[in-house]
């Protein structure tokens, strides 16, 4: 699986920025356009009063201050406080309602994009951090705002101002005008090479956010090795160095984005200056009034702010279409896993699981060659081996967290490709060495989003699982928050939970991934007893380090390399004298010399 970044790009044709505009809008945007729709009129309201209130400069002067027309005073003076209600009005009800209208949008947009994540498979994940994965769903996500507070509401409340403007200005004197726009296609050319500018450095700054977003993730979850280590001077390095690489990008960024509205500050001051020299002679020379120029003058002045934001506009959509582009990418990432388009039904009494010939590798590692062995159903099969002889990658194809290149893993002698994938996996409860609770209350993370279970059967699970004493001695019981990842409790604690809830799954197959090798030995005798009453009844694989735990099994497994090498019972082993055997031996002096220290 490649990583997102891979597929990141700064050259973003105008066909493909249409695209993403489009996809945008009709996929999150287009549901919500008669509220987008009011919240345009309303700023258009709002911006022409910028018109209005410009040309309220000539009757101003020519009739009130130069005329001493009282009469003119109470008019105009009503049509002003006019004017700034109106904007007042527009402008409240329009920002509460496109602040609402965009919350929805991204909330929308970052829920759909979280369940679309969390169906893609294992590899995917391997190969993009969570925190780049975080960074896309929170931080490119924010350019939905930018799409409907600036783009699609704020233009056309720029552009209702200028044309409104541009009205009073060409209403007065239409030579004024043109000196006045005459550089305007000067700054074109220039404004096209910023657009690629902002692009690339918009790129670059995401794709900077998203490694400290990960960095940060890699460090709270890692404090405690952080600690024991004393690499808090050295990861806030790390960190920093980040950092100014992010304060670079952000100031280049800022840079091209204020080179727009800058050059038309510029072609706006030279074409004042222009109609100052050639206006100021006429109106010395009689032609025109103090009046006529104090509106053309407002008008312009008014005028610089919109042009500023519309030439903003296009650095803010460069910015914009690179987040798009990011959002899109991971949209259009397809889970390598999925159900077959015509699924076969799971029997209701599960039979064996059997893996024949079995091969998979990542990328060039192969990590399983040739396993096949058989799992019997309602009994319990122990898989042993040195670390990386591929025990837990047993268990990883046989949920289908990854597919496997050769071979095939049955269940009840059909082939688990041909299942669909959700009820496959609804058929196991695991429970591996680092059980995983959510920052939620001890009854959440039980049910797990179940409504359907009694009191009654809560309370039995928790019996089964050992956790009714320490539960009770909670200041809130059940309620008790776990904290993050579960830190309130202890290892041993955190693992009865996971036990709760797979009673709780009442599954037909358990998962037991190395559930005590991290416990002492209070804890793992608490824990053992609870698998061993999960496990009744039901089909059992475990994966153990500790061969004491698996002697009861019915059948051991032994891998070496991904591969089957031995197996059978317990006692079987021993006198086969092979690598269970020797394995049994070396754990077994480890033993003795730790009880002898």
């Amino acid at each position: 699986m490649s990583k997102l970044t891979d597929f990141d790009s700064a050259e973003l044709t105008a066909s493909k920025q249409r695209e993403l505009f489009g996809w945008l809008w009709h996929g999150w945007m287009k549901p919500y356009w008669p509220a987008i729709l009011l919240a345009g009129i309303l700023m258009s309201v709002e911006g022409s009063m910028l018109g209005l209130m410009s040309y309220m400069m000539k009757p101003m002067f020519d009739d009130v201050f130069i005329g001493g027309n009282t009469d003119a005073l109470a008019w105009v003076g009503a049509v002003v406080m006019g004017i700034f209600l109106t904007r007042a009005i527009t402008n409240i009800c329009q920002r509460v309602l496109i602040t609402r209208t965009a919350s929805r949008i991204v909330f929308q947009l970052q829920t759909e994009l979280l369940q679309h994540v969390m169906k893609l498979d294992t590899l995917f994940h391997q190969a993009n951090p969570p925190g780049a994965l975080m960074d896309r769903i929170r931080g490119d996500t924010g350019a939905i705002r930018n799409v409907s507070n600036v783009i699609i509401t704020g233009v056309g409340r720029d552009v209702m101002s200028l044309f409104s403007l541009m009205a009073v200005v060409l209403y007065i004197d239409w030579r004024w005008t043109i000196i006045a726009f005459i550089g305007a296609p000067l700054i074109v050319a220039p404004s096209l090479m910023v657009q690629r500018f902002v692009r690339r450095t918009a790129l670059r700054n995401r794709q900077n956010a998203g490694k400290m977003t990960t960095r940060l993730d890699e460090i709270f979850h890692g404090i405690t090795p952080i600690k024991l280590n004393a690499l808090e001077a050295y990861q806030a390095g790390r960190f920093r160095e980040l950092a100014d690489n992010q304060i670079q990008t952000e100031i280049r960024a800022s840079f091209g984005k204020a080179l727009i509205p800058a050059m038309i500050d510029i072609m706006s001051g030279i074409g004042f200056l222009a109609v100052l020299y050639y206006g100021g002679s006429q109106i010395i020379e009689g032609e025109k009034s103090v009046g006529e120029f104090m509106s053309f003058f407002v008008a312009m002045a008014l005028a610089f702010e919109p042009l500023r934001r519309l030439g903003a506009v296009s650095g803010v959509w460069q910015t914009t279409a690179v987040s798009l582009n990011r959002l899109q990418t991971l949209f259009y990432m397809e889970p390598g896993l999925k159900s077959p388009p015509d699924p076969v039904r799971l029997p209701e009494a599960l039979g064996n699981i059997r893996f024949d010939d079995v091969s998979l590798s990542y990328g060039t590692l192969p990590v399983l060659n040739g396993t096949s062995f058989t799992a019997e159903a309602g009994k319990t099969t122990a898989l042993v081996g040195l670390s990386g002889a591929g025990k837990s990658t047993v268990f990883n194809v046989l949920t289908r967290l990854v597919d496997i290149n050769g071979g095939v893993v049955s269940l009840s002698d059909t082939d688990i490709r041909n299942f669909d994938l959700a009820e496959l996996r609804g058929q196991f409860s695991v429970v591996t060495q680092d059980a995983l609770l959510f920052d939620e209350s001890l009854r959440d993370n039980i049910l797990l989003g179940r409504t359907d279970v009694s009191e009654e059967e809560l309370r039995r699970a928790m019996d089964g699982a050992h956790i009714s004493d320490f539960v009770g001695n909670l200041p809130n019981g059940l309620d008790s928050p776990a904290g993050p990842r579960g830190s309130s409790l202890s290892g041993g604690q955190r693992q009865r939970v996971a036990i709760a809830r797979a009673l709780l799954r009442d599954t037909p197959i358990l998962l037991l991934d190395e559930a005590t090798s991290a416990l002492d030995a209070q804890s793992e005798h608490i824990v053992q007893e609870a698998l061993e009453r999960l496990s009744e009844g039901r089909t059992t694989l475990v994966i153990a380090h500790r061969l004491s735990t698996v002697r009861n099994a019915d059948k051991i497994v032994v891998m070496e390399a991904g591969q089957v090498v031995e197996e059978g019972s317990h006692d079987s082993l021993i006198a086969r004298n092979g690598a269970y055997a020797e394995l049994y031996r070396l754990q077994f002096n480890e033993a003795e010399e730790q009880e002898n220290d």
